[in-house]
């Protein structure tokens, strides 16, 4: 192991957190996708965090574009994270225009192309490594030791990759690499995947080969009006001239790793939770951090059949709940009935309404005798299974499996 290596100022880390989260549609009408909430009392972003935080990483920037204050307050300019400090620490970076040329200001168009957006800044910091994390992924590995041994070992970039199934490759970037780790290839979302090996999107770069690489990317590929540089997401021209140029290094995420950006895999995600496959909370030396809500204790009524679920704090629990993860307040009323779903902060459950296979966006209502979801026919989640109620709905009726309502809906 090679010796410890001084990390402030040295490596420069960046949490991408701006994404709109299109594909959760009415969860993310009115959040950034990274703030939705994850095991009743963590939120997605808190993975990042948490593990840049534990590789004692003291500067870390968290890039922030769509829906900013419905996460703001939630961040605390890091404080939760130990990251708030008088130099260095946490930094907010959002959108800016007239900062220079229109492929650097304004909202990225990928997350490749938000790194050129914010080179500048990147290069006038002067971190010989940055660490690059999305933050709507759910894992907790300890990043120390890859930092070291990037560092140590002068590469290009490392790239911590996961294995998925075929079927989960399409939809994500496929990394092909020799029994070395060496990357050889790079396929972005393929229809026909070579492999199950997928980049988990935290990357490692040496910095001047990063930021040379976005300005040649950017001079070949730039040509619209809109301010758009062509480079896009990293698996599109990024990680490949990466790969063509330099040595990058594929290291496997050890532990639980998911991408939980669409309704399907989100609520799979906590259906593994809820079944013991989840470890992410599992070590005690490195915990999930979070900005903990202050709430009392979860109380079970003596009405209540409460089986295989997760209850947050300040939730209430008179009715049935089956396999289930309840948010802070969540109130399920005698004669009410929650099974295989997600809610949400303060939702409210009256008695004789049924929720199943649903997620409940904060606030929201069920009234007596409403039926919200059905229960699935197929043993892995689906989006077209899964019933989504937008933020402060109330719900009198029936919600078929697959619904969406948007928020505030009655």
């Amino acid at each position: 192991m090679p010796p410890s290596l001084p990390r402030r100022g040295a490596v420069l880390s960046l949490v991408q957190a701006g994404g709109k989260g299109s594909r959760m549609d009415v969860l993310t009408r009115e959040r950034a996708k990274p703030a939705l909430p994850y095991g009743g009392v963590h939120r997605l972003i808190d993975f990042a965090l948490s593990g840049l935080a534990h590789a004692d990483l003291a500067d870390v920037w968290v890039s922030l574009e769509y829906q900013v204050t419905s996460i703001d307050d939630y961040l605390s300019g890091g404080r939760p994270w130990s990251l708030d400090r008088n130099r260095g620490g946490f930094r907010r970076i959002v959108p800016q225009t007239g900062t220079g040329p229109a492929t650097e200001s304004g909202f990225a168009h990928g997350n490749g192309d938000l790194l050129l957006r914010i080179s500048a800044d990147i290069e006038a910091f002067g971190a010989r490594t940055l660490v690059v994390c999305s933050a709507d992924h759910v894992f907790n590995m300890d990043l120390a030791p890859v930092v070291e041994e990037h560092v140590s070992a002068g590469r290009t970039a490392t790239v911590l990759t996961s294995e998925v199934s075929k079927k989960d490759a399409s939809d994500n970037v496929v990394v092909l690499a020799g029994r070395d780790g060496v990357v050889t290839g790079v396929e972005h979302k393929p229809s026909r995947p070579s492999s199950g090996t997928v980049a988990t999107e935290i990357f490692l770069y040496d910095t001047e080969a990063l930021l040379t690489t976005l300005q040649d990317l950017r001079r070949e590929l730039a040509g619209s009006d809109d301010g758009d540089s062509g480079i896009g997401d990293f698996g599109e021209h990024l990680l490949p001239r990466l790969v063509d140029g330099g040595r990058v290094v594929a290291v496997p995420l050890t532990g639980y790793w998911r991408d939980v950006g669409q309704p399907g895999l989100y609520l799979q995600s906590h259906r593994d939770l809820l079944r013991g496959k989840v470890d992410v909370f599992d070590h005690p030396g490195r915990p999930v951090i979070s900005h903990w809500p202050d709430r009392p204790a979860a109380r079970v009524r003596a009405s209540a059949d409460c089986r295989d679920s997760v209850l947050s704090p300040g939730a209430d629990v008179g009715g049935t709940v089956v396999g289930s993860v309840l948010g802070p307040g969540v109130v399920v009323e005698k004669g009410a009935q929650v099974h295989d779903s997600v809610l949400m902060e303060d939702c409210v459950v009256r008695a004789g309404a049924v929720v199943r296979t649903t997620v409940l966006d904060e606030r929201c209502e069920v009234l007596p005798r409403a039926v919200v979801g059905a229960e699935p026919s197929r043993r892995v989640a689906h989006d077209d299974d899964v019933t989504l109620v937008g933020r402060g709905s109330s719900v009198g009726d029936r919600v078929p499996a697959g619904g969406r309502l948007e928020p505030g809906s009655s």
